[in-house]
C-alpha cells in the first residue's frame, strides 16, 4: 500500500489519519449510496429503516442492491465477500435456492391465518431430528423466544430471579440487558433507552467460565433459570473451558434452575448446535436467525417433562392472553421456509462445506498472525471465528473488554469493506458459509495481509 503519513505522530493520531483516508476512499467511490442516503435521512430515524444499519465504520450507509450466495452488489456496483452474512441470518448463504423456491410457491397458498398449516406436523418432526428435543414453540425473533421462554419458566418454577452471564447477548430482551462492575454490582445498562423497572433487581449476572460465582448465584434456590448462549459470541467470541458447561448443568439441577441454551449464533458450530455436538441437553433451546434462512422466525424447544409443567401452568391460570406468543408466531409462510431450510440446509453437507472453509480461514490468518509478529489472537467455534487483539483466546467478557482497541477494530472494518470484504461490523467475526468460495477465501486474506503491511509501514 502507498504510506500516505510523511511523519510520524503519536499512533492514535495515525490510525486517525488512516482512517480519514480510508473514509474519503468510502466517499469517492459510493456516490450512489450517498445519494440514496440523503433520501433516506428525510424519512428514517438516522436514516435507516432500523438504526443499527448505522453501526458501520463507513461514513454513510452501504446500500445494497442484491444479496446473492456469500456474495453482496451495492447499488454503485462494487462487489463484496461478505463474512457478516447479516450478522448470523443469511448463514446458510443469501436466498438458498430451495428455499427461495418454496418461498415463492407458498406465497400462493396464503401467507398467515393464524391456524395450524398443513406441513406443520411434518415441520415439528424435522425440529426433533435436527436439535433433538421432542416438543416446539415457534415465535418470529430469538429476542421473542426468550421473551416467552422466560415467561414459561417463571410460571412454572414459581421463581422471580434470571441468571445470565457478563457480556451476554440475547437480543431486546430487558431483563439481560444489565451489566456487571468490576465489584460484582449489576446495574442496568447505560445504553438502553425508555427504561421503566430496574432489571438489576430481578437479574444476577457471574462472570462466564467461572463455576464458583455460578454457584453462589444460584445456591439460594432463587433463580427461576440461567439464560445463556453455549460461548459468548457478542461482546467477542468467548469459548467455555473444558467439562465447564457439564458442571454448569449439575449446578443448574442441583438448585432447581432451568437451564435455557440461546443458539441462535453458536449454531454454526455444527447440525444441531453447539449443545447437541457436546451431549448438553437443555430445559430449553432457542434458535434464530439462521434457523429459517434469514426469514423472520425463531424456535424454541424443551423436553416432555418440561412440557408437562408448561401445560400445567396453563390450565391452572384464568383464561385469556398468557403475554406469549404473537399473532403472526408460527404463520403459514414461516412454517414452509422453515420446513424448507431444516431439510435443505440444516444438513451434514451444508456443515461440512462451513468447516471446510473455516479451516482454510482460519489457518491463513493465523499464518498471519504469526508471521506478522503480533500479539492477536484467533478464536474459532466451528464455522465462526473472531480476530481478537490479545495474546491468547479471553476467558470472559472482562478479558474481551481489557483488551479493546476500538479504533484498531473500526480501521480494519472499513479497511476491508474499501477492498471488497464485509465483515461484521460490532466485533471482528467472520463467519463461513456452506457457498463461501475458496476465492473469497483468499481474498479475504490478501487484504488482511495488506492490513498489517500498512500497519508495519506506519510503525504501529
Amino acid at each position: 500500500m502507498n504510506t500516505f503519513i510523511s511523519i510520524q505522530p503519536e499512533p492514535d493520531t495515525r490510525l486517525r489519519q488512516w482512517m480519514n483516508h480510508e473514509q474519503d476512499r468510502f466517499l469517492e467511490t459510493h456516490l450512489t449510496s450517498a445519494a440514496l442516503q440523503t433520501h433516506c435521512d428525510a424519512h428514517y430515524l438516522f436514516g435507516m429503516p432500523m438504526h443499527w444499519m448505522r453501526d458501520w465504520p463507513n461514513a454513510h450507509g452501504l446500500f445494497i442492491e442484491q444479496a446473492s450466495q456469500a456474495t453482496l452488489t451495492c447499488v454503485d456496483r462494487h462487489v463484496y465477500a461478505d463474512f457478516c452474512l447479516g450478522d448470523t441470518g443469511a448463514m446458510f448463504g443469501h436466498s438458498p435456492q430451495p428455499v427461495a423456491k418454496v418461498l415463492v410457491d407458498s406465497a400462493f397458498q396464503g401467507l398467515t391465518c393464524m391456524l395450524p398449516a398443513k406441513c406443520a406436523a411434518e415441520v415439528g418432526e424435522s425440529l426433533s431430528e435436527v436439535f433433538g428435543l421432542p416438543m416446539w414453540q415457534m415465535a418470529l425473533s430469538a429476542s421473542d423466544a426468550n421473551r416467552f421462554v422466560l415467561r414459561w419458566v417463571r410460571a412454572i418454577t414459581g421463581r422471580q430471579k434470571i441468571l445470565v452471564f457478563d457480556g451476554c447477548y440475547h437480543g431486546a430482551v430487558d431483563e439481560t440487558l444489565v451489566d456487571r462492575l468490576d465489584s460484582g454490582e449489576v446495574v442496568d445498562r447505560d445504553s438502553v433507552l425508555g427504561g421503566l423497572h430496574s432489571h438489576a433487581v430481578s437479574t444476577r449476572v457471574v462472570p462466564f467460565n467461572d463455576l464458583e460465582a455460578l454457584q453462589a448465584a444460584l445456591s439460594d434456590g432463587q433463580v427461576a433459570a440461567l439464560l445463556a448462549e453455549p460461548a459468548l459470541t457478542n461482546c467477542g467470541l468467548v469459548l467455555p473451558e473444558e467439562n465447564y458447561w457439564q458442571q454448569a448443568q449439575a449446578l443448574c439441577q442441583r438448585y432447581g434452575t432451568l437451564l435455557i441454551m440461546d443458539e441462535t449464533h453458536t449454531v454454526s458450530t455444527a447440525l444441531g448446535g453447539w449443545s447437541r455436538l457436546h451431549g448438553v441437553v437443555p430445559d430449553f433451546l432457542v434458535v434464530g436467525k439462521a434457523v429459517a434462512a434469514g426469514l423472520p422466525c425463531a424456535v424454541y424447544g424443551f423436553s416432555e417433562a418440561v412440557a408437562e409443567r408448561m401445560r400445567q401452568a396453563k390450565q391452572q391460570s384464568a383464561p385469556g392472553h398468557s403475554g406469549i406468543g404473537t399473532t403472526l408466531s408460527g404463520n403459514m409462510l414461516a412454517l414452509a421456509v422453515l420446513g424448507a431450510s431444516l431439510s435443505q440446509l440444516h444438513t451434514p453437507s451444508s456443515y461440512e462445506a462451513m468447516q471446510s472453509g473455516a479451516d482454510r480461514l482460519a489457518s491463513g490468518l493465523r499464518q498471519s498472525i504469526l508471521k506478522s509478529g503480533r500479539p492477536w489472537t484467533l478464536t474459532r467455534l466451528g464455522a465462526r471465528m473472531e480476530l481478537q487483539f490479545m495474546p491468547h483466546s479471553p476467558k470472559n467478557a472482562g478479558d474481551v473488554r481489557a483488551a479493546e482497541q476500538s479504533q484498531l477494530q473500526q480501521l480494519l472494518h472499513l479497511f476491508m469493506l474499501n477492498r471488497g470484504v464485509v465483515i461484521t461490523p460490532f466485533h471482528c467475526m467472520m463467519l463461513i458459509s456452506p457457498v463461501t468460495t475458496s476465492a473469497q477465501i483468499d481474498h479475504l486474506l490478501s487484504v488482511f495481509d495488506e492490513f498489517l503491511e500498512g500497519l508495519a509501514q506506519l510503525n504501529l
